[in-house]
């Protein structure tokens, strides 16, 4: 028997069961009280502990449950953190993107990245990965792999193939569907992203207008991360993409998924662009100047 005292006299006692083999090892979680006093352990089944103790009379000690931390935007973050905790945010409402979830009052993280902020109340975890997860409204370079009655089933780097509806261009009846043969080059939008279910694409924009999307033609498409994708559609306009198109004249279209497709006039263009993204992923953007420069004047 260890007798546990403070300033104010004995209040536990706690009693250690030995091992008749190995009297170092012991039995834990056995407890005796010599007074009627309350004594709280922690629950083991929280993320947060919490403990309520009475060592003595007149002292205030008191240890309250933490509401998690708070992760400033734009700070790199890790699955299991907590950046915000709904029940100090009364009367608010948040709009949750990629890369986290609720869990009761507090908002975690499911994969490593940056935390995103965008006005009014929109959060986000922005990763650089190879495999896309589809959310809705990104846009996305897919490659046509099977083609039926009603959709057309496309590859966008995704966990399952992306259907696209016979119906979901503009102007398009039943009478003038499109065709399009397998290995076409396709830039759409995610419409629909929802766990356990094949995501949804449309090549109409919110109003239903054609606008960019549709079949590409020609040029040239490599795969990136997706880090780099979403650096390339940052605003304001990429250096590289800036740097390039003040000498050069070329398309391109990114897409979230980690593809981007390039076209010029000359296939020479079009790989110098293509090895130039690929080359500024790691970069900064004072370097991405310098690299565009130095490979204009070898052009010139």
């Amino acid at each position: 028997m260890l007798p546990c005292s403070t300033a104010h006299g004995p209040r536990l006692a706690v009693s250690l069961h030995l091992n008749p083999i190995n009297p170092l090892l012991c039995q834990p979680n056995t407890y005796k009280f010599s007074e009627s006093k309350p004594f709280s352990l922690p629950n083991r089944n929280r993320g947060n502990h919490s403990f309520a103790t009475t060592p003595g009379k007149g002292s205030k000690m008191e240890e309250k449950q933490s509401t998690g931390p708070k992760i400033p935007i734009d700070e790199s973050v890790v699955p299991g953190d907590v950046v915000l905790d709904l029940s100090t945010m009364a009367d608010q409402t948040i709009k949750l993107g990629g890369g986290l979830r609720q869990d009761g009052d507090a908002i975690s993280v499911t994969k490593a990245g940056k935390l995103r902020f965008a006005k009014p109340s929109k959060y986000w975890v922005e990763g650089s990965q190879k495999r896309y997860v589809p959310c809705v409204e990104d846009h996305v370079l897919g490659i046509v792999v099977d083609c039926r009655a009603d959709n057309f089933f496309v590859d966008i780097k995704g966990p399952t193939l992306a259907f696209l509806p016979v119906l979901a261009f503009e102007g398009v009846i039943r009478r003038n569907i499109p065709r399009f043969e397998v290995g076409t080059l396709l830039y759409a939008r995610v419409v629909k992203a929802n766990a356990g279910m094949n995501p949804e694409l449309s090549c109409m924009d919110a109003n239903g207008k054609a606008a960019e999307f549709g079949p590409l033609k020609d040029g040239f498409m490599f795969e990136t991360s997706t880090g780099l994708s979403r650096m390339l559609l940052r605003s304001p306009t990429c250096p590289v993409l800036e740097g390039l198109g003040k000498k050069l004249s070329f398309e391109i279209a990114v897409g979230l998924n980690g593809r981007v497709w390039v076209n010029a006039d000359s296939p020479s263009t079009v790989i110098l662009v293509s090895n130039t993204i690929m080359k500024s992923e790691t970069l900064s953007a004072a370097q991405q100047k310098i690299m565009v420069d130095k490979v204009l004047q070898r052009v010139q």
